[in-house]
């Protein structure tokens, strides 16, 4: 059954995590206002399903089960799925700047096909188990927290080389009716407000570190899990025009000898297909953040011209700003373009799931994490300096000071001052805030690093059909019998040419 943001909301009653944030215990998540921004921005993907005008991309058809379910729990079966999911990851995000659950999508996504490979190379039995879980969880409705990257330690060892092996989470004990897991996730976006864990590993692994290959499912509230979160945006600050409403938390999730029954246990040593799904959440993950990143970016386009026009300024008459506005534009579409391209020319895996493409995936991300900065500064540009240095909203109120402001902070005269204010506002919580700095922080890091990426895009693009190419090219003189005319050194021939020493100072006396 699809929820409500409040069925949602309710159903955190119903789960008892230990959590702690800025150092308090919080004894219900769902009433702490230091994370009701967070839950509001997860809850924007519930009230979007429940919209008429919205429920063709937030909602599709489970193939497995028949059953109408979130997008955000969807197994994507071919090119449209993929692209009905980017754009309704843009949706939510236009509207909450960060929706959070889409990667529920990508770990689900990442689970079916690993687990249909380790099944076919194994005779193992995950598949299935998966499938039965992935259908409760669609038929409940729930948000899944992926419990991804470890601790690590020292990056410069691999796990089973760590001095303290609970930097990385792993199998401490295999009984006959499950697994007890051990261990430390760094980063768990929206860890409080979850209602389970997925937990997978966060790189490959060597035969020795097998035992770091767990992928498994645990409730949030699960004995022997305790999250360390942050506060959700920026709660009860009058100045955080958006971040006030939505945000999002981070929690550092330690598993102190957690039991995890078979049923819930996906992968549990099996290092080549944990490396798989890695490498596929990965792909996934980083096509949704294009779309993520796009609805964000259409927050900056909006709030720009609105300060544009606050400011009493002109982009068809003054043509710094609309050049500036247009980078803006092209950055957004640039990197939302190669989104569309994943979709369009997705991979179809042999588990009957599609897998968006990944050199143009891997492009788009690399793109968004590299252009945020020029993102955030455009905005600026257009927007000009009162973004940081307007007082704040106490003394929008005060009566010794409000009259002069209105008067000199105002712009156009038919715009009143407290609205370009109030937009001012908005830009500051957007790029130039702690809230701001957050926002390009999971851009450049969240998906993995930019290197990550470059590493995906070169072991994908055929470069060598790019090499063919330009040999043909060369070689476009070729004779009837075949013989090369190419000069290319070293080319010419099959064997190749060896290529002529040097004149020694003897030869040439």
């Amino acid at each position: 059954m699809l929820m409500t943001a409040e069925d949602y909301r309710e159903s955190l009653r119903r789960y008892r995590p230990r959590v702690f944030v800025e150092g308090a215990a919080v004894d219900s998540v769902a009433d702490e206002p230091l994370l009701a921004p967070g839950i509001a921005g997860v809850g924007v993907t519930y009230d979007f399903a429940q919209r008429a005008e919205h429920r063709p991309l937030m909602t599709a058809r489970q193939g497995t089960s028949g059953e109408t379910v979130n997008r955000m729990l969807h197994i994507d079966e071919n090119a449209t799925d993929l692209l009905y999911k980017l754009e309704a990851v843009r949706l939510v995000c236009q509207e909450s700047g960060c929706a959070q659950r889409y990667l529920a999508h990508d770990a689900l996504n990442a689970f079916f096909q690993a687990t249909r490979r380790c099944d076919e190379a194994h005779g193992t039995d995950y598949h299935q188990r998966f499938l039965a879980y992935l259908h409760r969880v669609q038929d409940e409705d729930l948000s899944l927290g992926i419990a991804m990257t470890d601790a690590k330690g020292d990056r410069s060892k691999r796990p089973a080389d760590q001095a303290t092996p609970d930097v990385y989470v792993h199998i401490k004990e295999r009984r006959p009716d499950g697994v007890v897991i051990r261990g430390t996730k760094a980063i768990v976006t929206g860890a409080p407000y979850m209602h389970e864990f997925l937990v997978m590993p966060c790189r490959t692994h060597r035969t020795e570190d097998a035992a770091f290959a767990v992928a498994c499912a645990v409730p949030v509230d699960a004995p022997g899990v305790t999250i360390v979160a942050r506060r959700a945006g920026r709660p009860g600050e009058a100045a955080a025009k958006f971040s006030a409403k939505y945000g999002q938390s981070t929690g550092v999730v330690i598993f102190d000898d957690v039991f995890v029954p078979h049923e819930n246990v996906f992968l549990a040593g099996e290092t080549e297909e944990g490396g798989f799904l890695t490498t596929s959440y990965a792909n996934h993950h980083r096509h949704s953040c294009i779309g993520a990143r796009a609805g964000f970016g259409d927050l900056l386009i909006g709030a720009g011209a609105l300060m544009i026009e606050a400011n009493g300024l002109d982009p068809d008459r003054h043509r710094h700003l609309r050049d500036d506005m247009v980078e803006l534009i092209t950055i957004v579409e640039s990197f939302f373009a190669c989104g569309v391209a994943a979709s369009l020319y997705c991979v179809q895996d042999p588990a009957g799931s599609a897998m968006p493409e990944p050199v143009f995936a891997n492009v788009g991300k690399l793109l968004l994490a590299t252009k945020i900065y020029d993102m955030h500064r455009v905005a600026h540009s257009v927007s000009g300096g009162l973004v940081v240095a307007l007082p704040g909203p106490d003394e929008d109120h005060n009566p010794e000071t409000q009259a002069s402001l209105s008067a000199v902070l105002a712009g156009r005269s038919d715009i009143p001052a407290a609205q370009r204010l109030e937009v001012s506002r908005l830009m500051e919580d957007l790029t130039a805030s702690n809230q701001g700095g957050w926002y390009s922080i999971i851009s450049l890091h969240g998906g993995g690093s930019p290197e990550a990426m470059k590493r995906e895009i070169w072991r994908n693009y055929p470069v060598m059909e790019r090499v063919a190419l330009v040999e043909r090219l060369l070689d476009r003189g070729v004779l009837d019998e075949g013989q090369r005319v190419s000069k290319q050194p070293g080319r010419c021939c099959v064997t190749g040419c060896e290529v002529p020493a040097l004149p020694s100072a003897t030869a040439a006396s």
